[in-house]
């Protein structure tokens, strides 16, 4: 059940992710405060949602009940947290800090020691869908931390989750978001290798996708990235850069825990041409681009 419309939440980090997310806390009826390292973004986010901007993140942490914050990456998130500007400064006992970026497991545990110091929750909640999923409050949220705090904070994810799930302490919710990001980068790659086999076999892709699709080969990536892949468009979705910073954050992770991570490993490398190219701001699904970069069957 929903809290009171009166309850106090404060959203860090007003990007294609935090805008809409920020948004759906706001249509909710929450008392929604804002930070953005811009000002002019969350001025932006003023003209179509009732708020409050604050200059620092500690102010408008202050009074909040829960504090989100979905940024770019480690770093970004300690500036937002640590000091005499960030959220932890401002945030009160028992309040809850829910971290969307996707970060490592190691800031996260770092944190969550030092909220915890301050009388402070912490859940590290990376979410998957992309900016589509945000847009249309269809997130799945992968969450870290005390089971007590994930059942107080249920009602806030729901107003932009159509998935959730706790899957241990603190840390856990970035573990499992960096399992997604291996499956997707493998799941490109082949999609990639497999489209540019058809063309060079002479077979019409569509109609190779259309048969394969509706057998064990589908998969999320076929079914909404096929079209725009063989028509050379990336300019849309998650985007090269961001993904190379999240599987450099699981190939970290995989040198501490001893995973064998070797298609992910050359799939990274793979996202280094792809940025050669010029494609560091392209979809993901440009991992097609750089096989027909080599031989062009258009």
């Amino acid at each position: 059940m929903a809290r009171s419309a009166n309850t106090t939440v404060a959203f860090i980090g007003l990007g294609v992710m935090g805008f809409p997310m920020a948004g759906y806390l706001a249509r909710a009826g929450y008392q929604v405060r804002v930070y953005n390292r811009t000002a002019s973004r969350a001025g932006e986010w003023l003209e179509t949602h009732a708020g409050e901007a604050f200059a620092t993140p500690a102010e408008a942490a202050q009074g909040a009940e829960f504090v989100f914050a979905c940024v770019g990456n480690d770093d970004d998130l300690r500036q937002v947290t640590e000091g005499p500007d960030g959220a932890f400064q401002g945030m009160g006992p028992g309040s809850v800090f829910v971290d969307h970026t996707t970060a490592s497991a190691n800031v996260a545990r770092a944190l969550a020691a030092e909220a915890e110091q301050r009388g402070i929750g912490f859940l590290d909640a990376p979410v998957s869908g992309g900016q589509a999923g945000a847009e249309n409050g269809a997130l799945t949220i992968m969450v870290g931390g005390d089971p007590v705090l994930f059942e107080r904070a249920k009602p806030f994810l729901d107003c932009y989750a159509r998935a959730m799930n706790l899957l241990g302490p603190v840390g856990s919710g970035q573990l499992c978001k960096m399992v997604n990001q291996i499956c997707i980068a493998g799941l490109v790659q082949g999609l990639s290798e497999g489209l540019h086999f058809a063309r060079a076999a002479g077979l019409d892709p569509e109609q190779v996708v259309e048969v394969i699709s509706k057998g064990a080969a589908q998969s999320w990536q076929m079914e909404n990235r096929y079209k725009t892949m063989l028509a050379g468009e990336y300019e849309h979705g998650f985007a090269v850069d961001w993904m190379r910073k999240d599987l450099g954050i699981v190939l970290d992770e995989a040198q501490r825990n001893g995973a064998l991570l070797p298609v992910t490993a050359l799939v990274d490398q793979f996202y280094s041409e792809v940025q050669a190219l010029g494609g560091g701001r392209w979809d993901t699904s440009s991992l097609f681009a750089r096989l027909t970069n080599v031989r062009d069957f258009s």
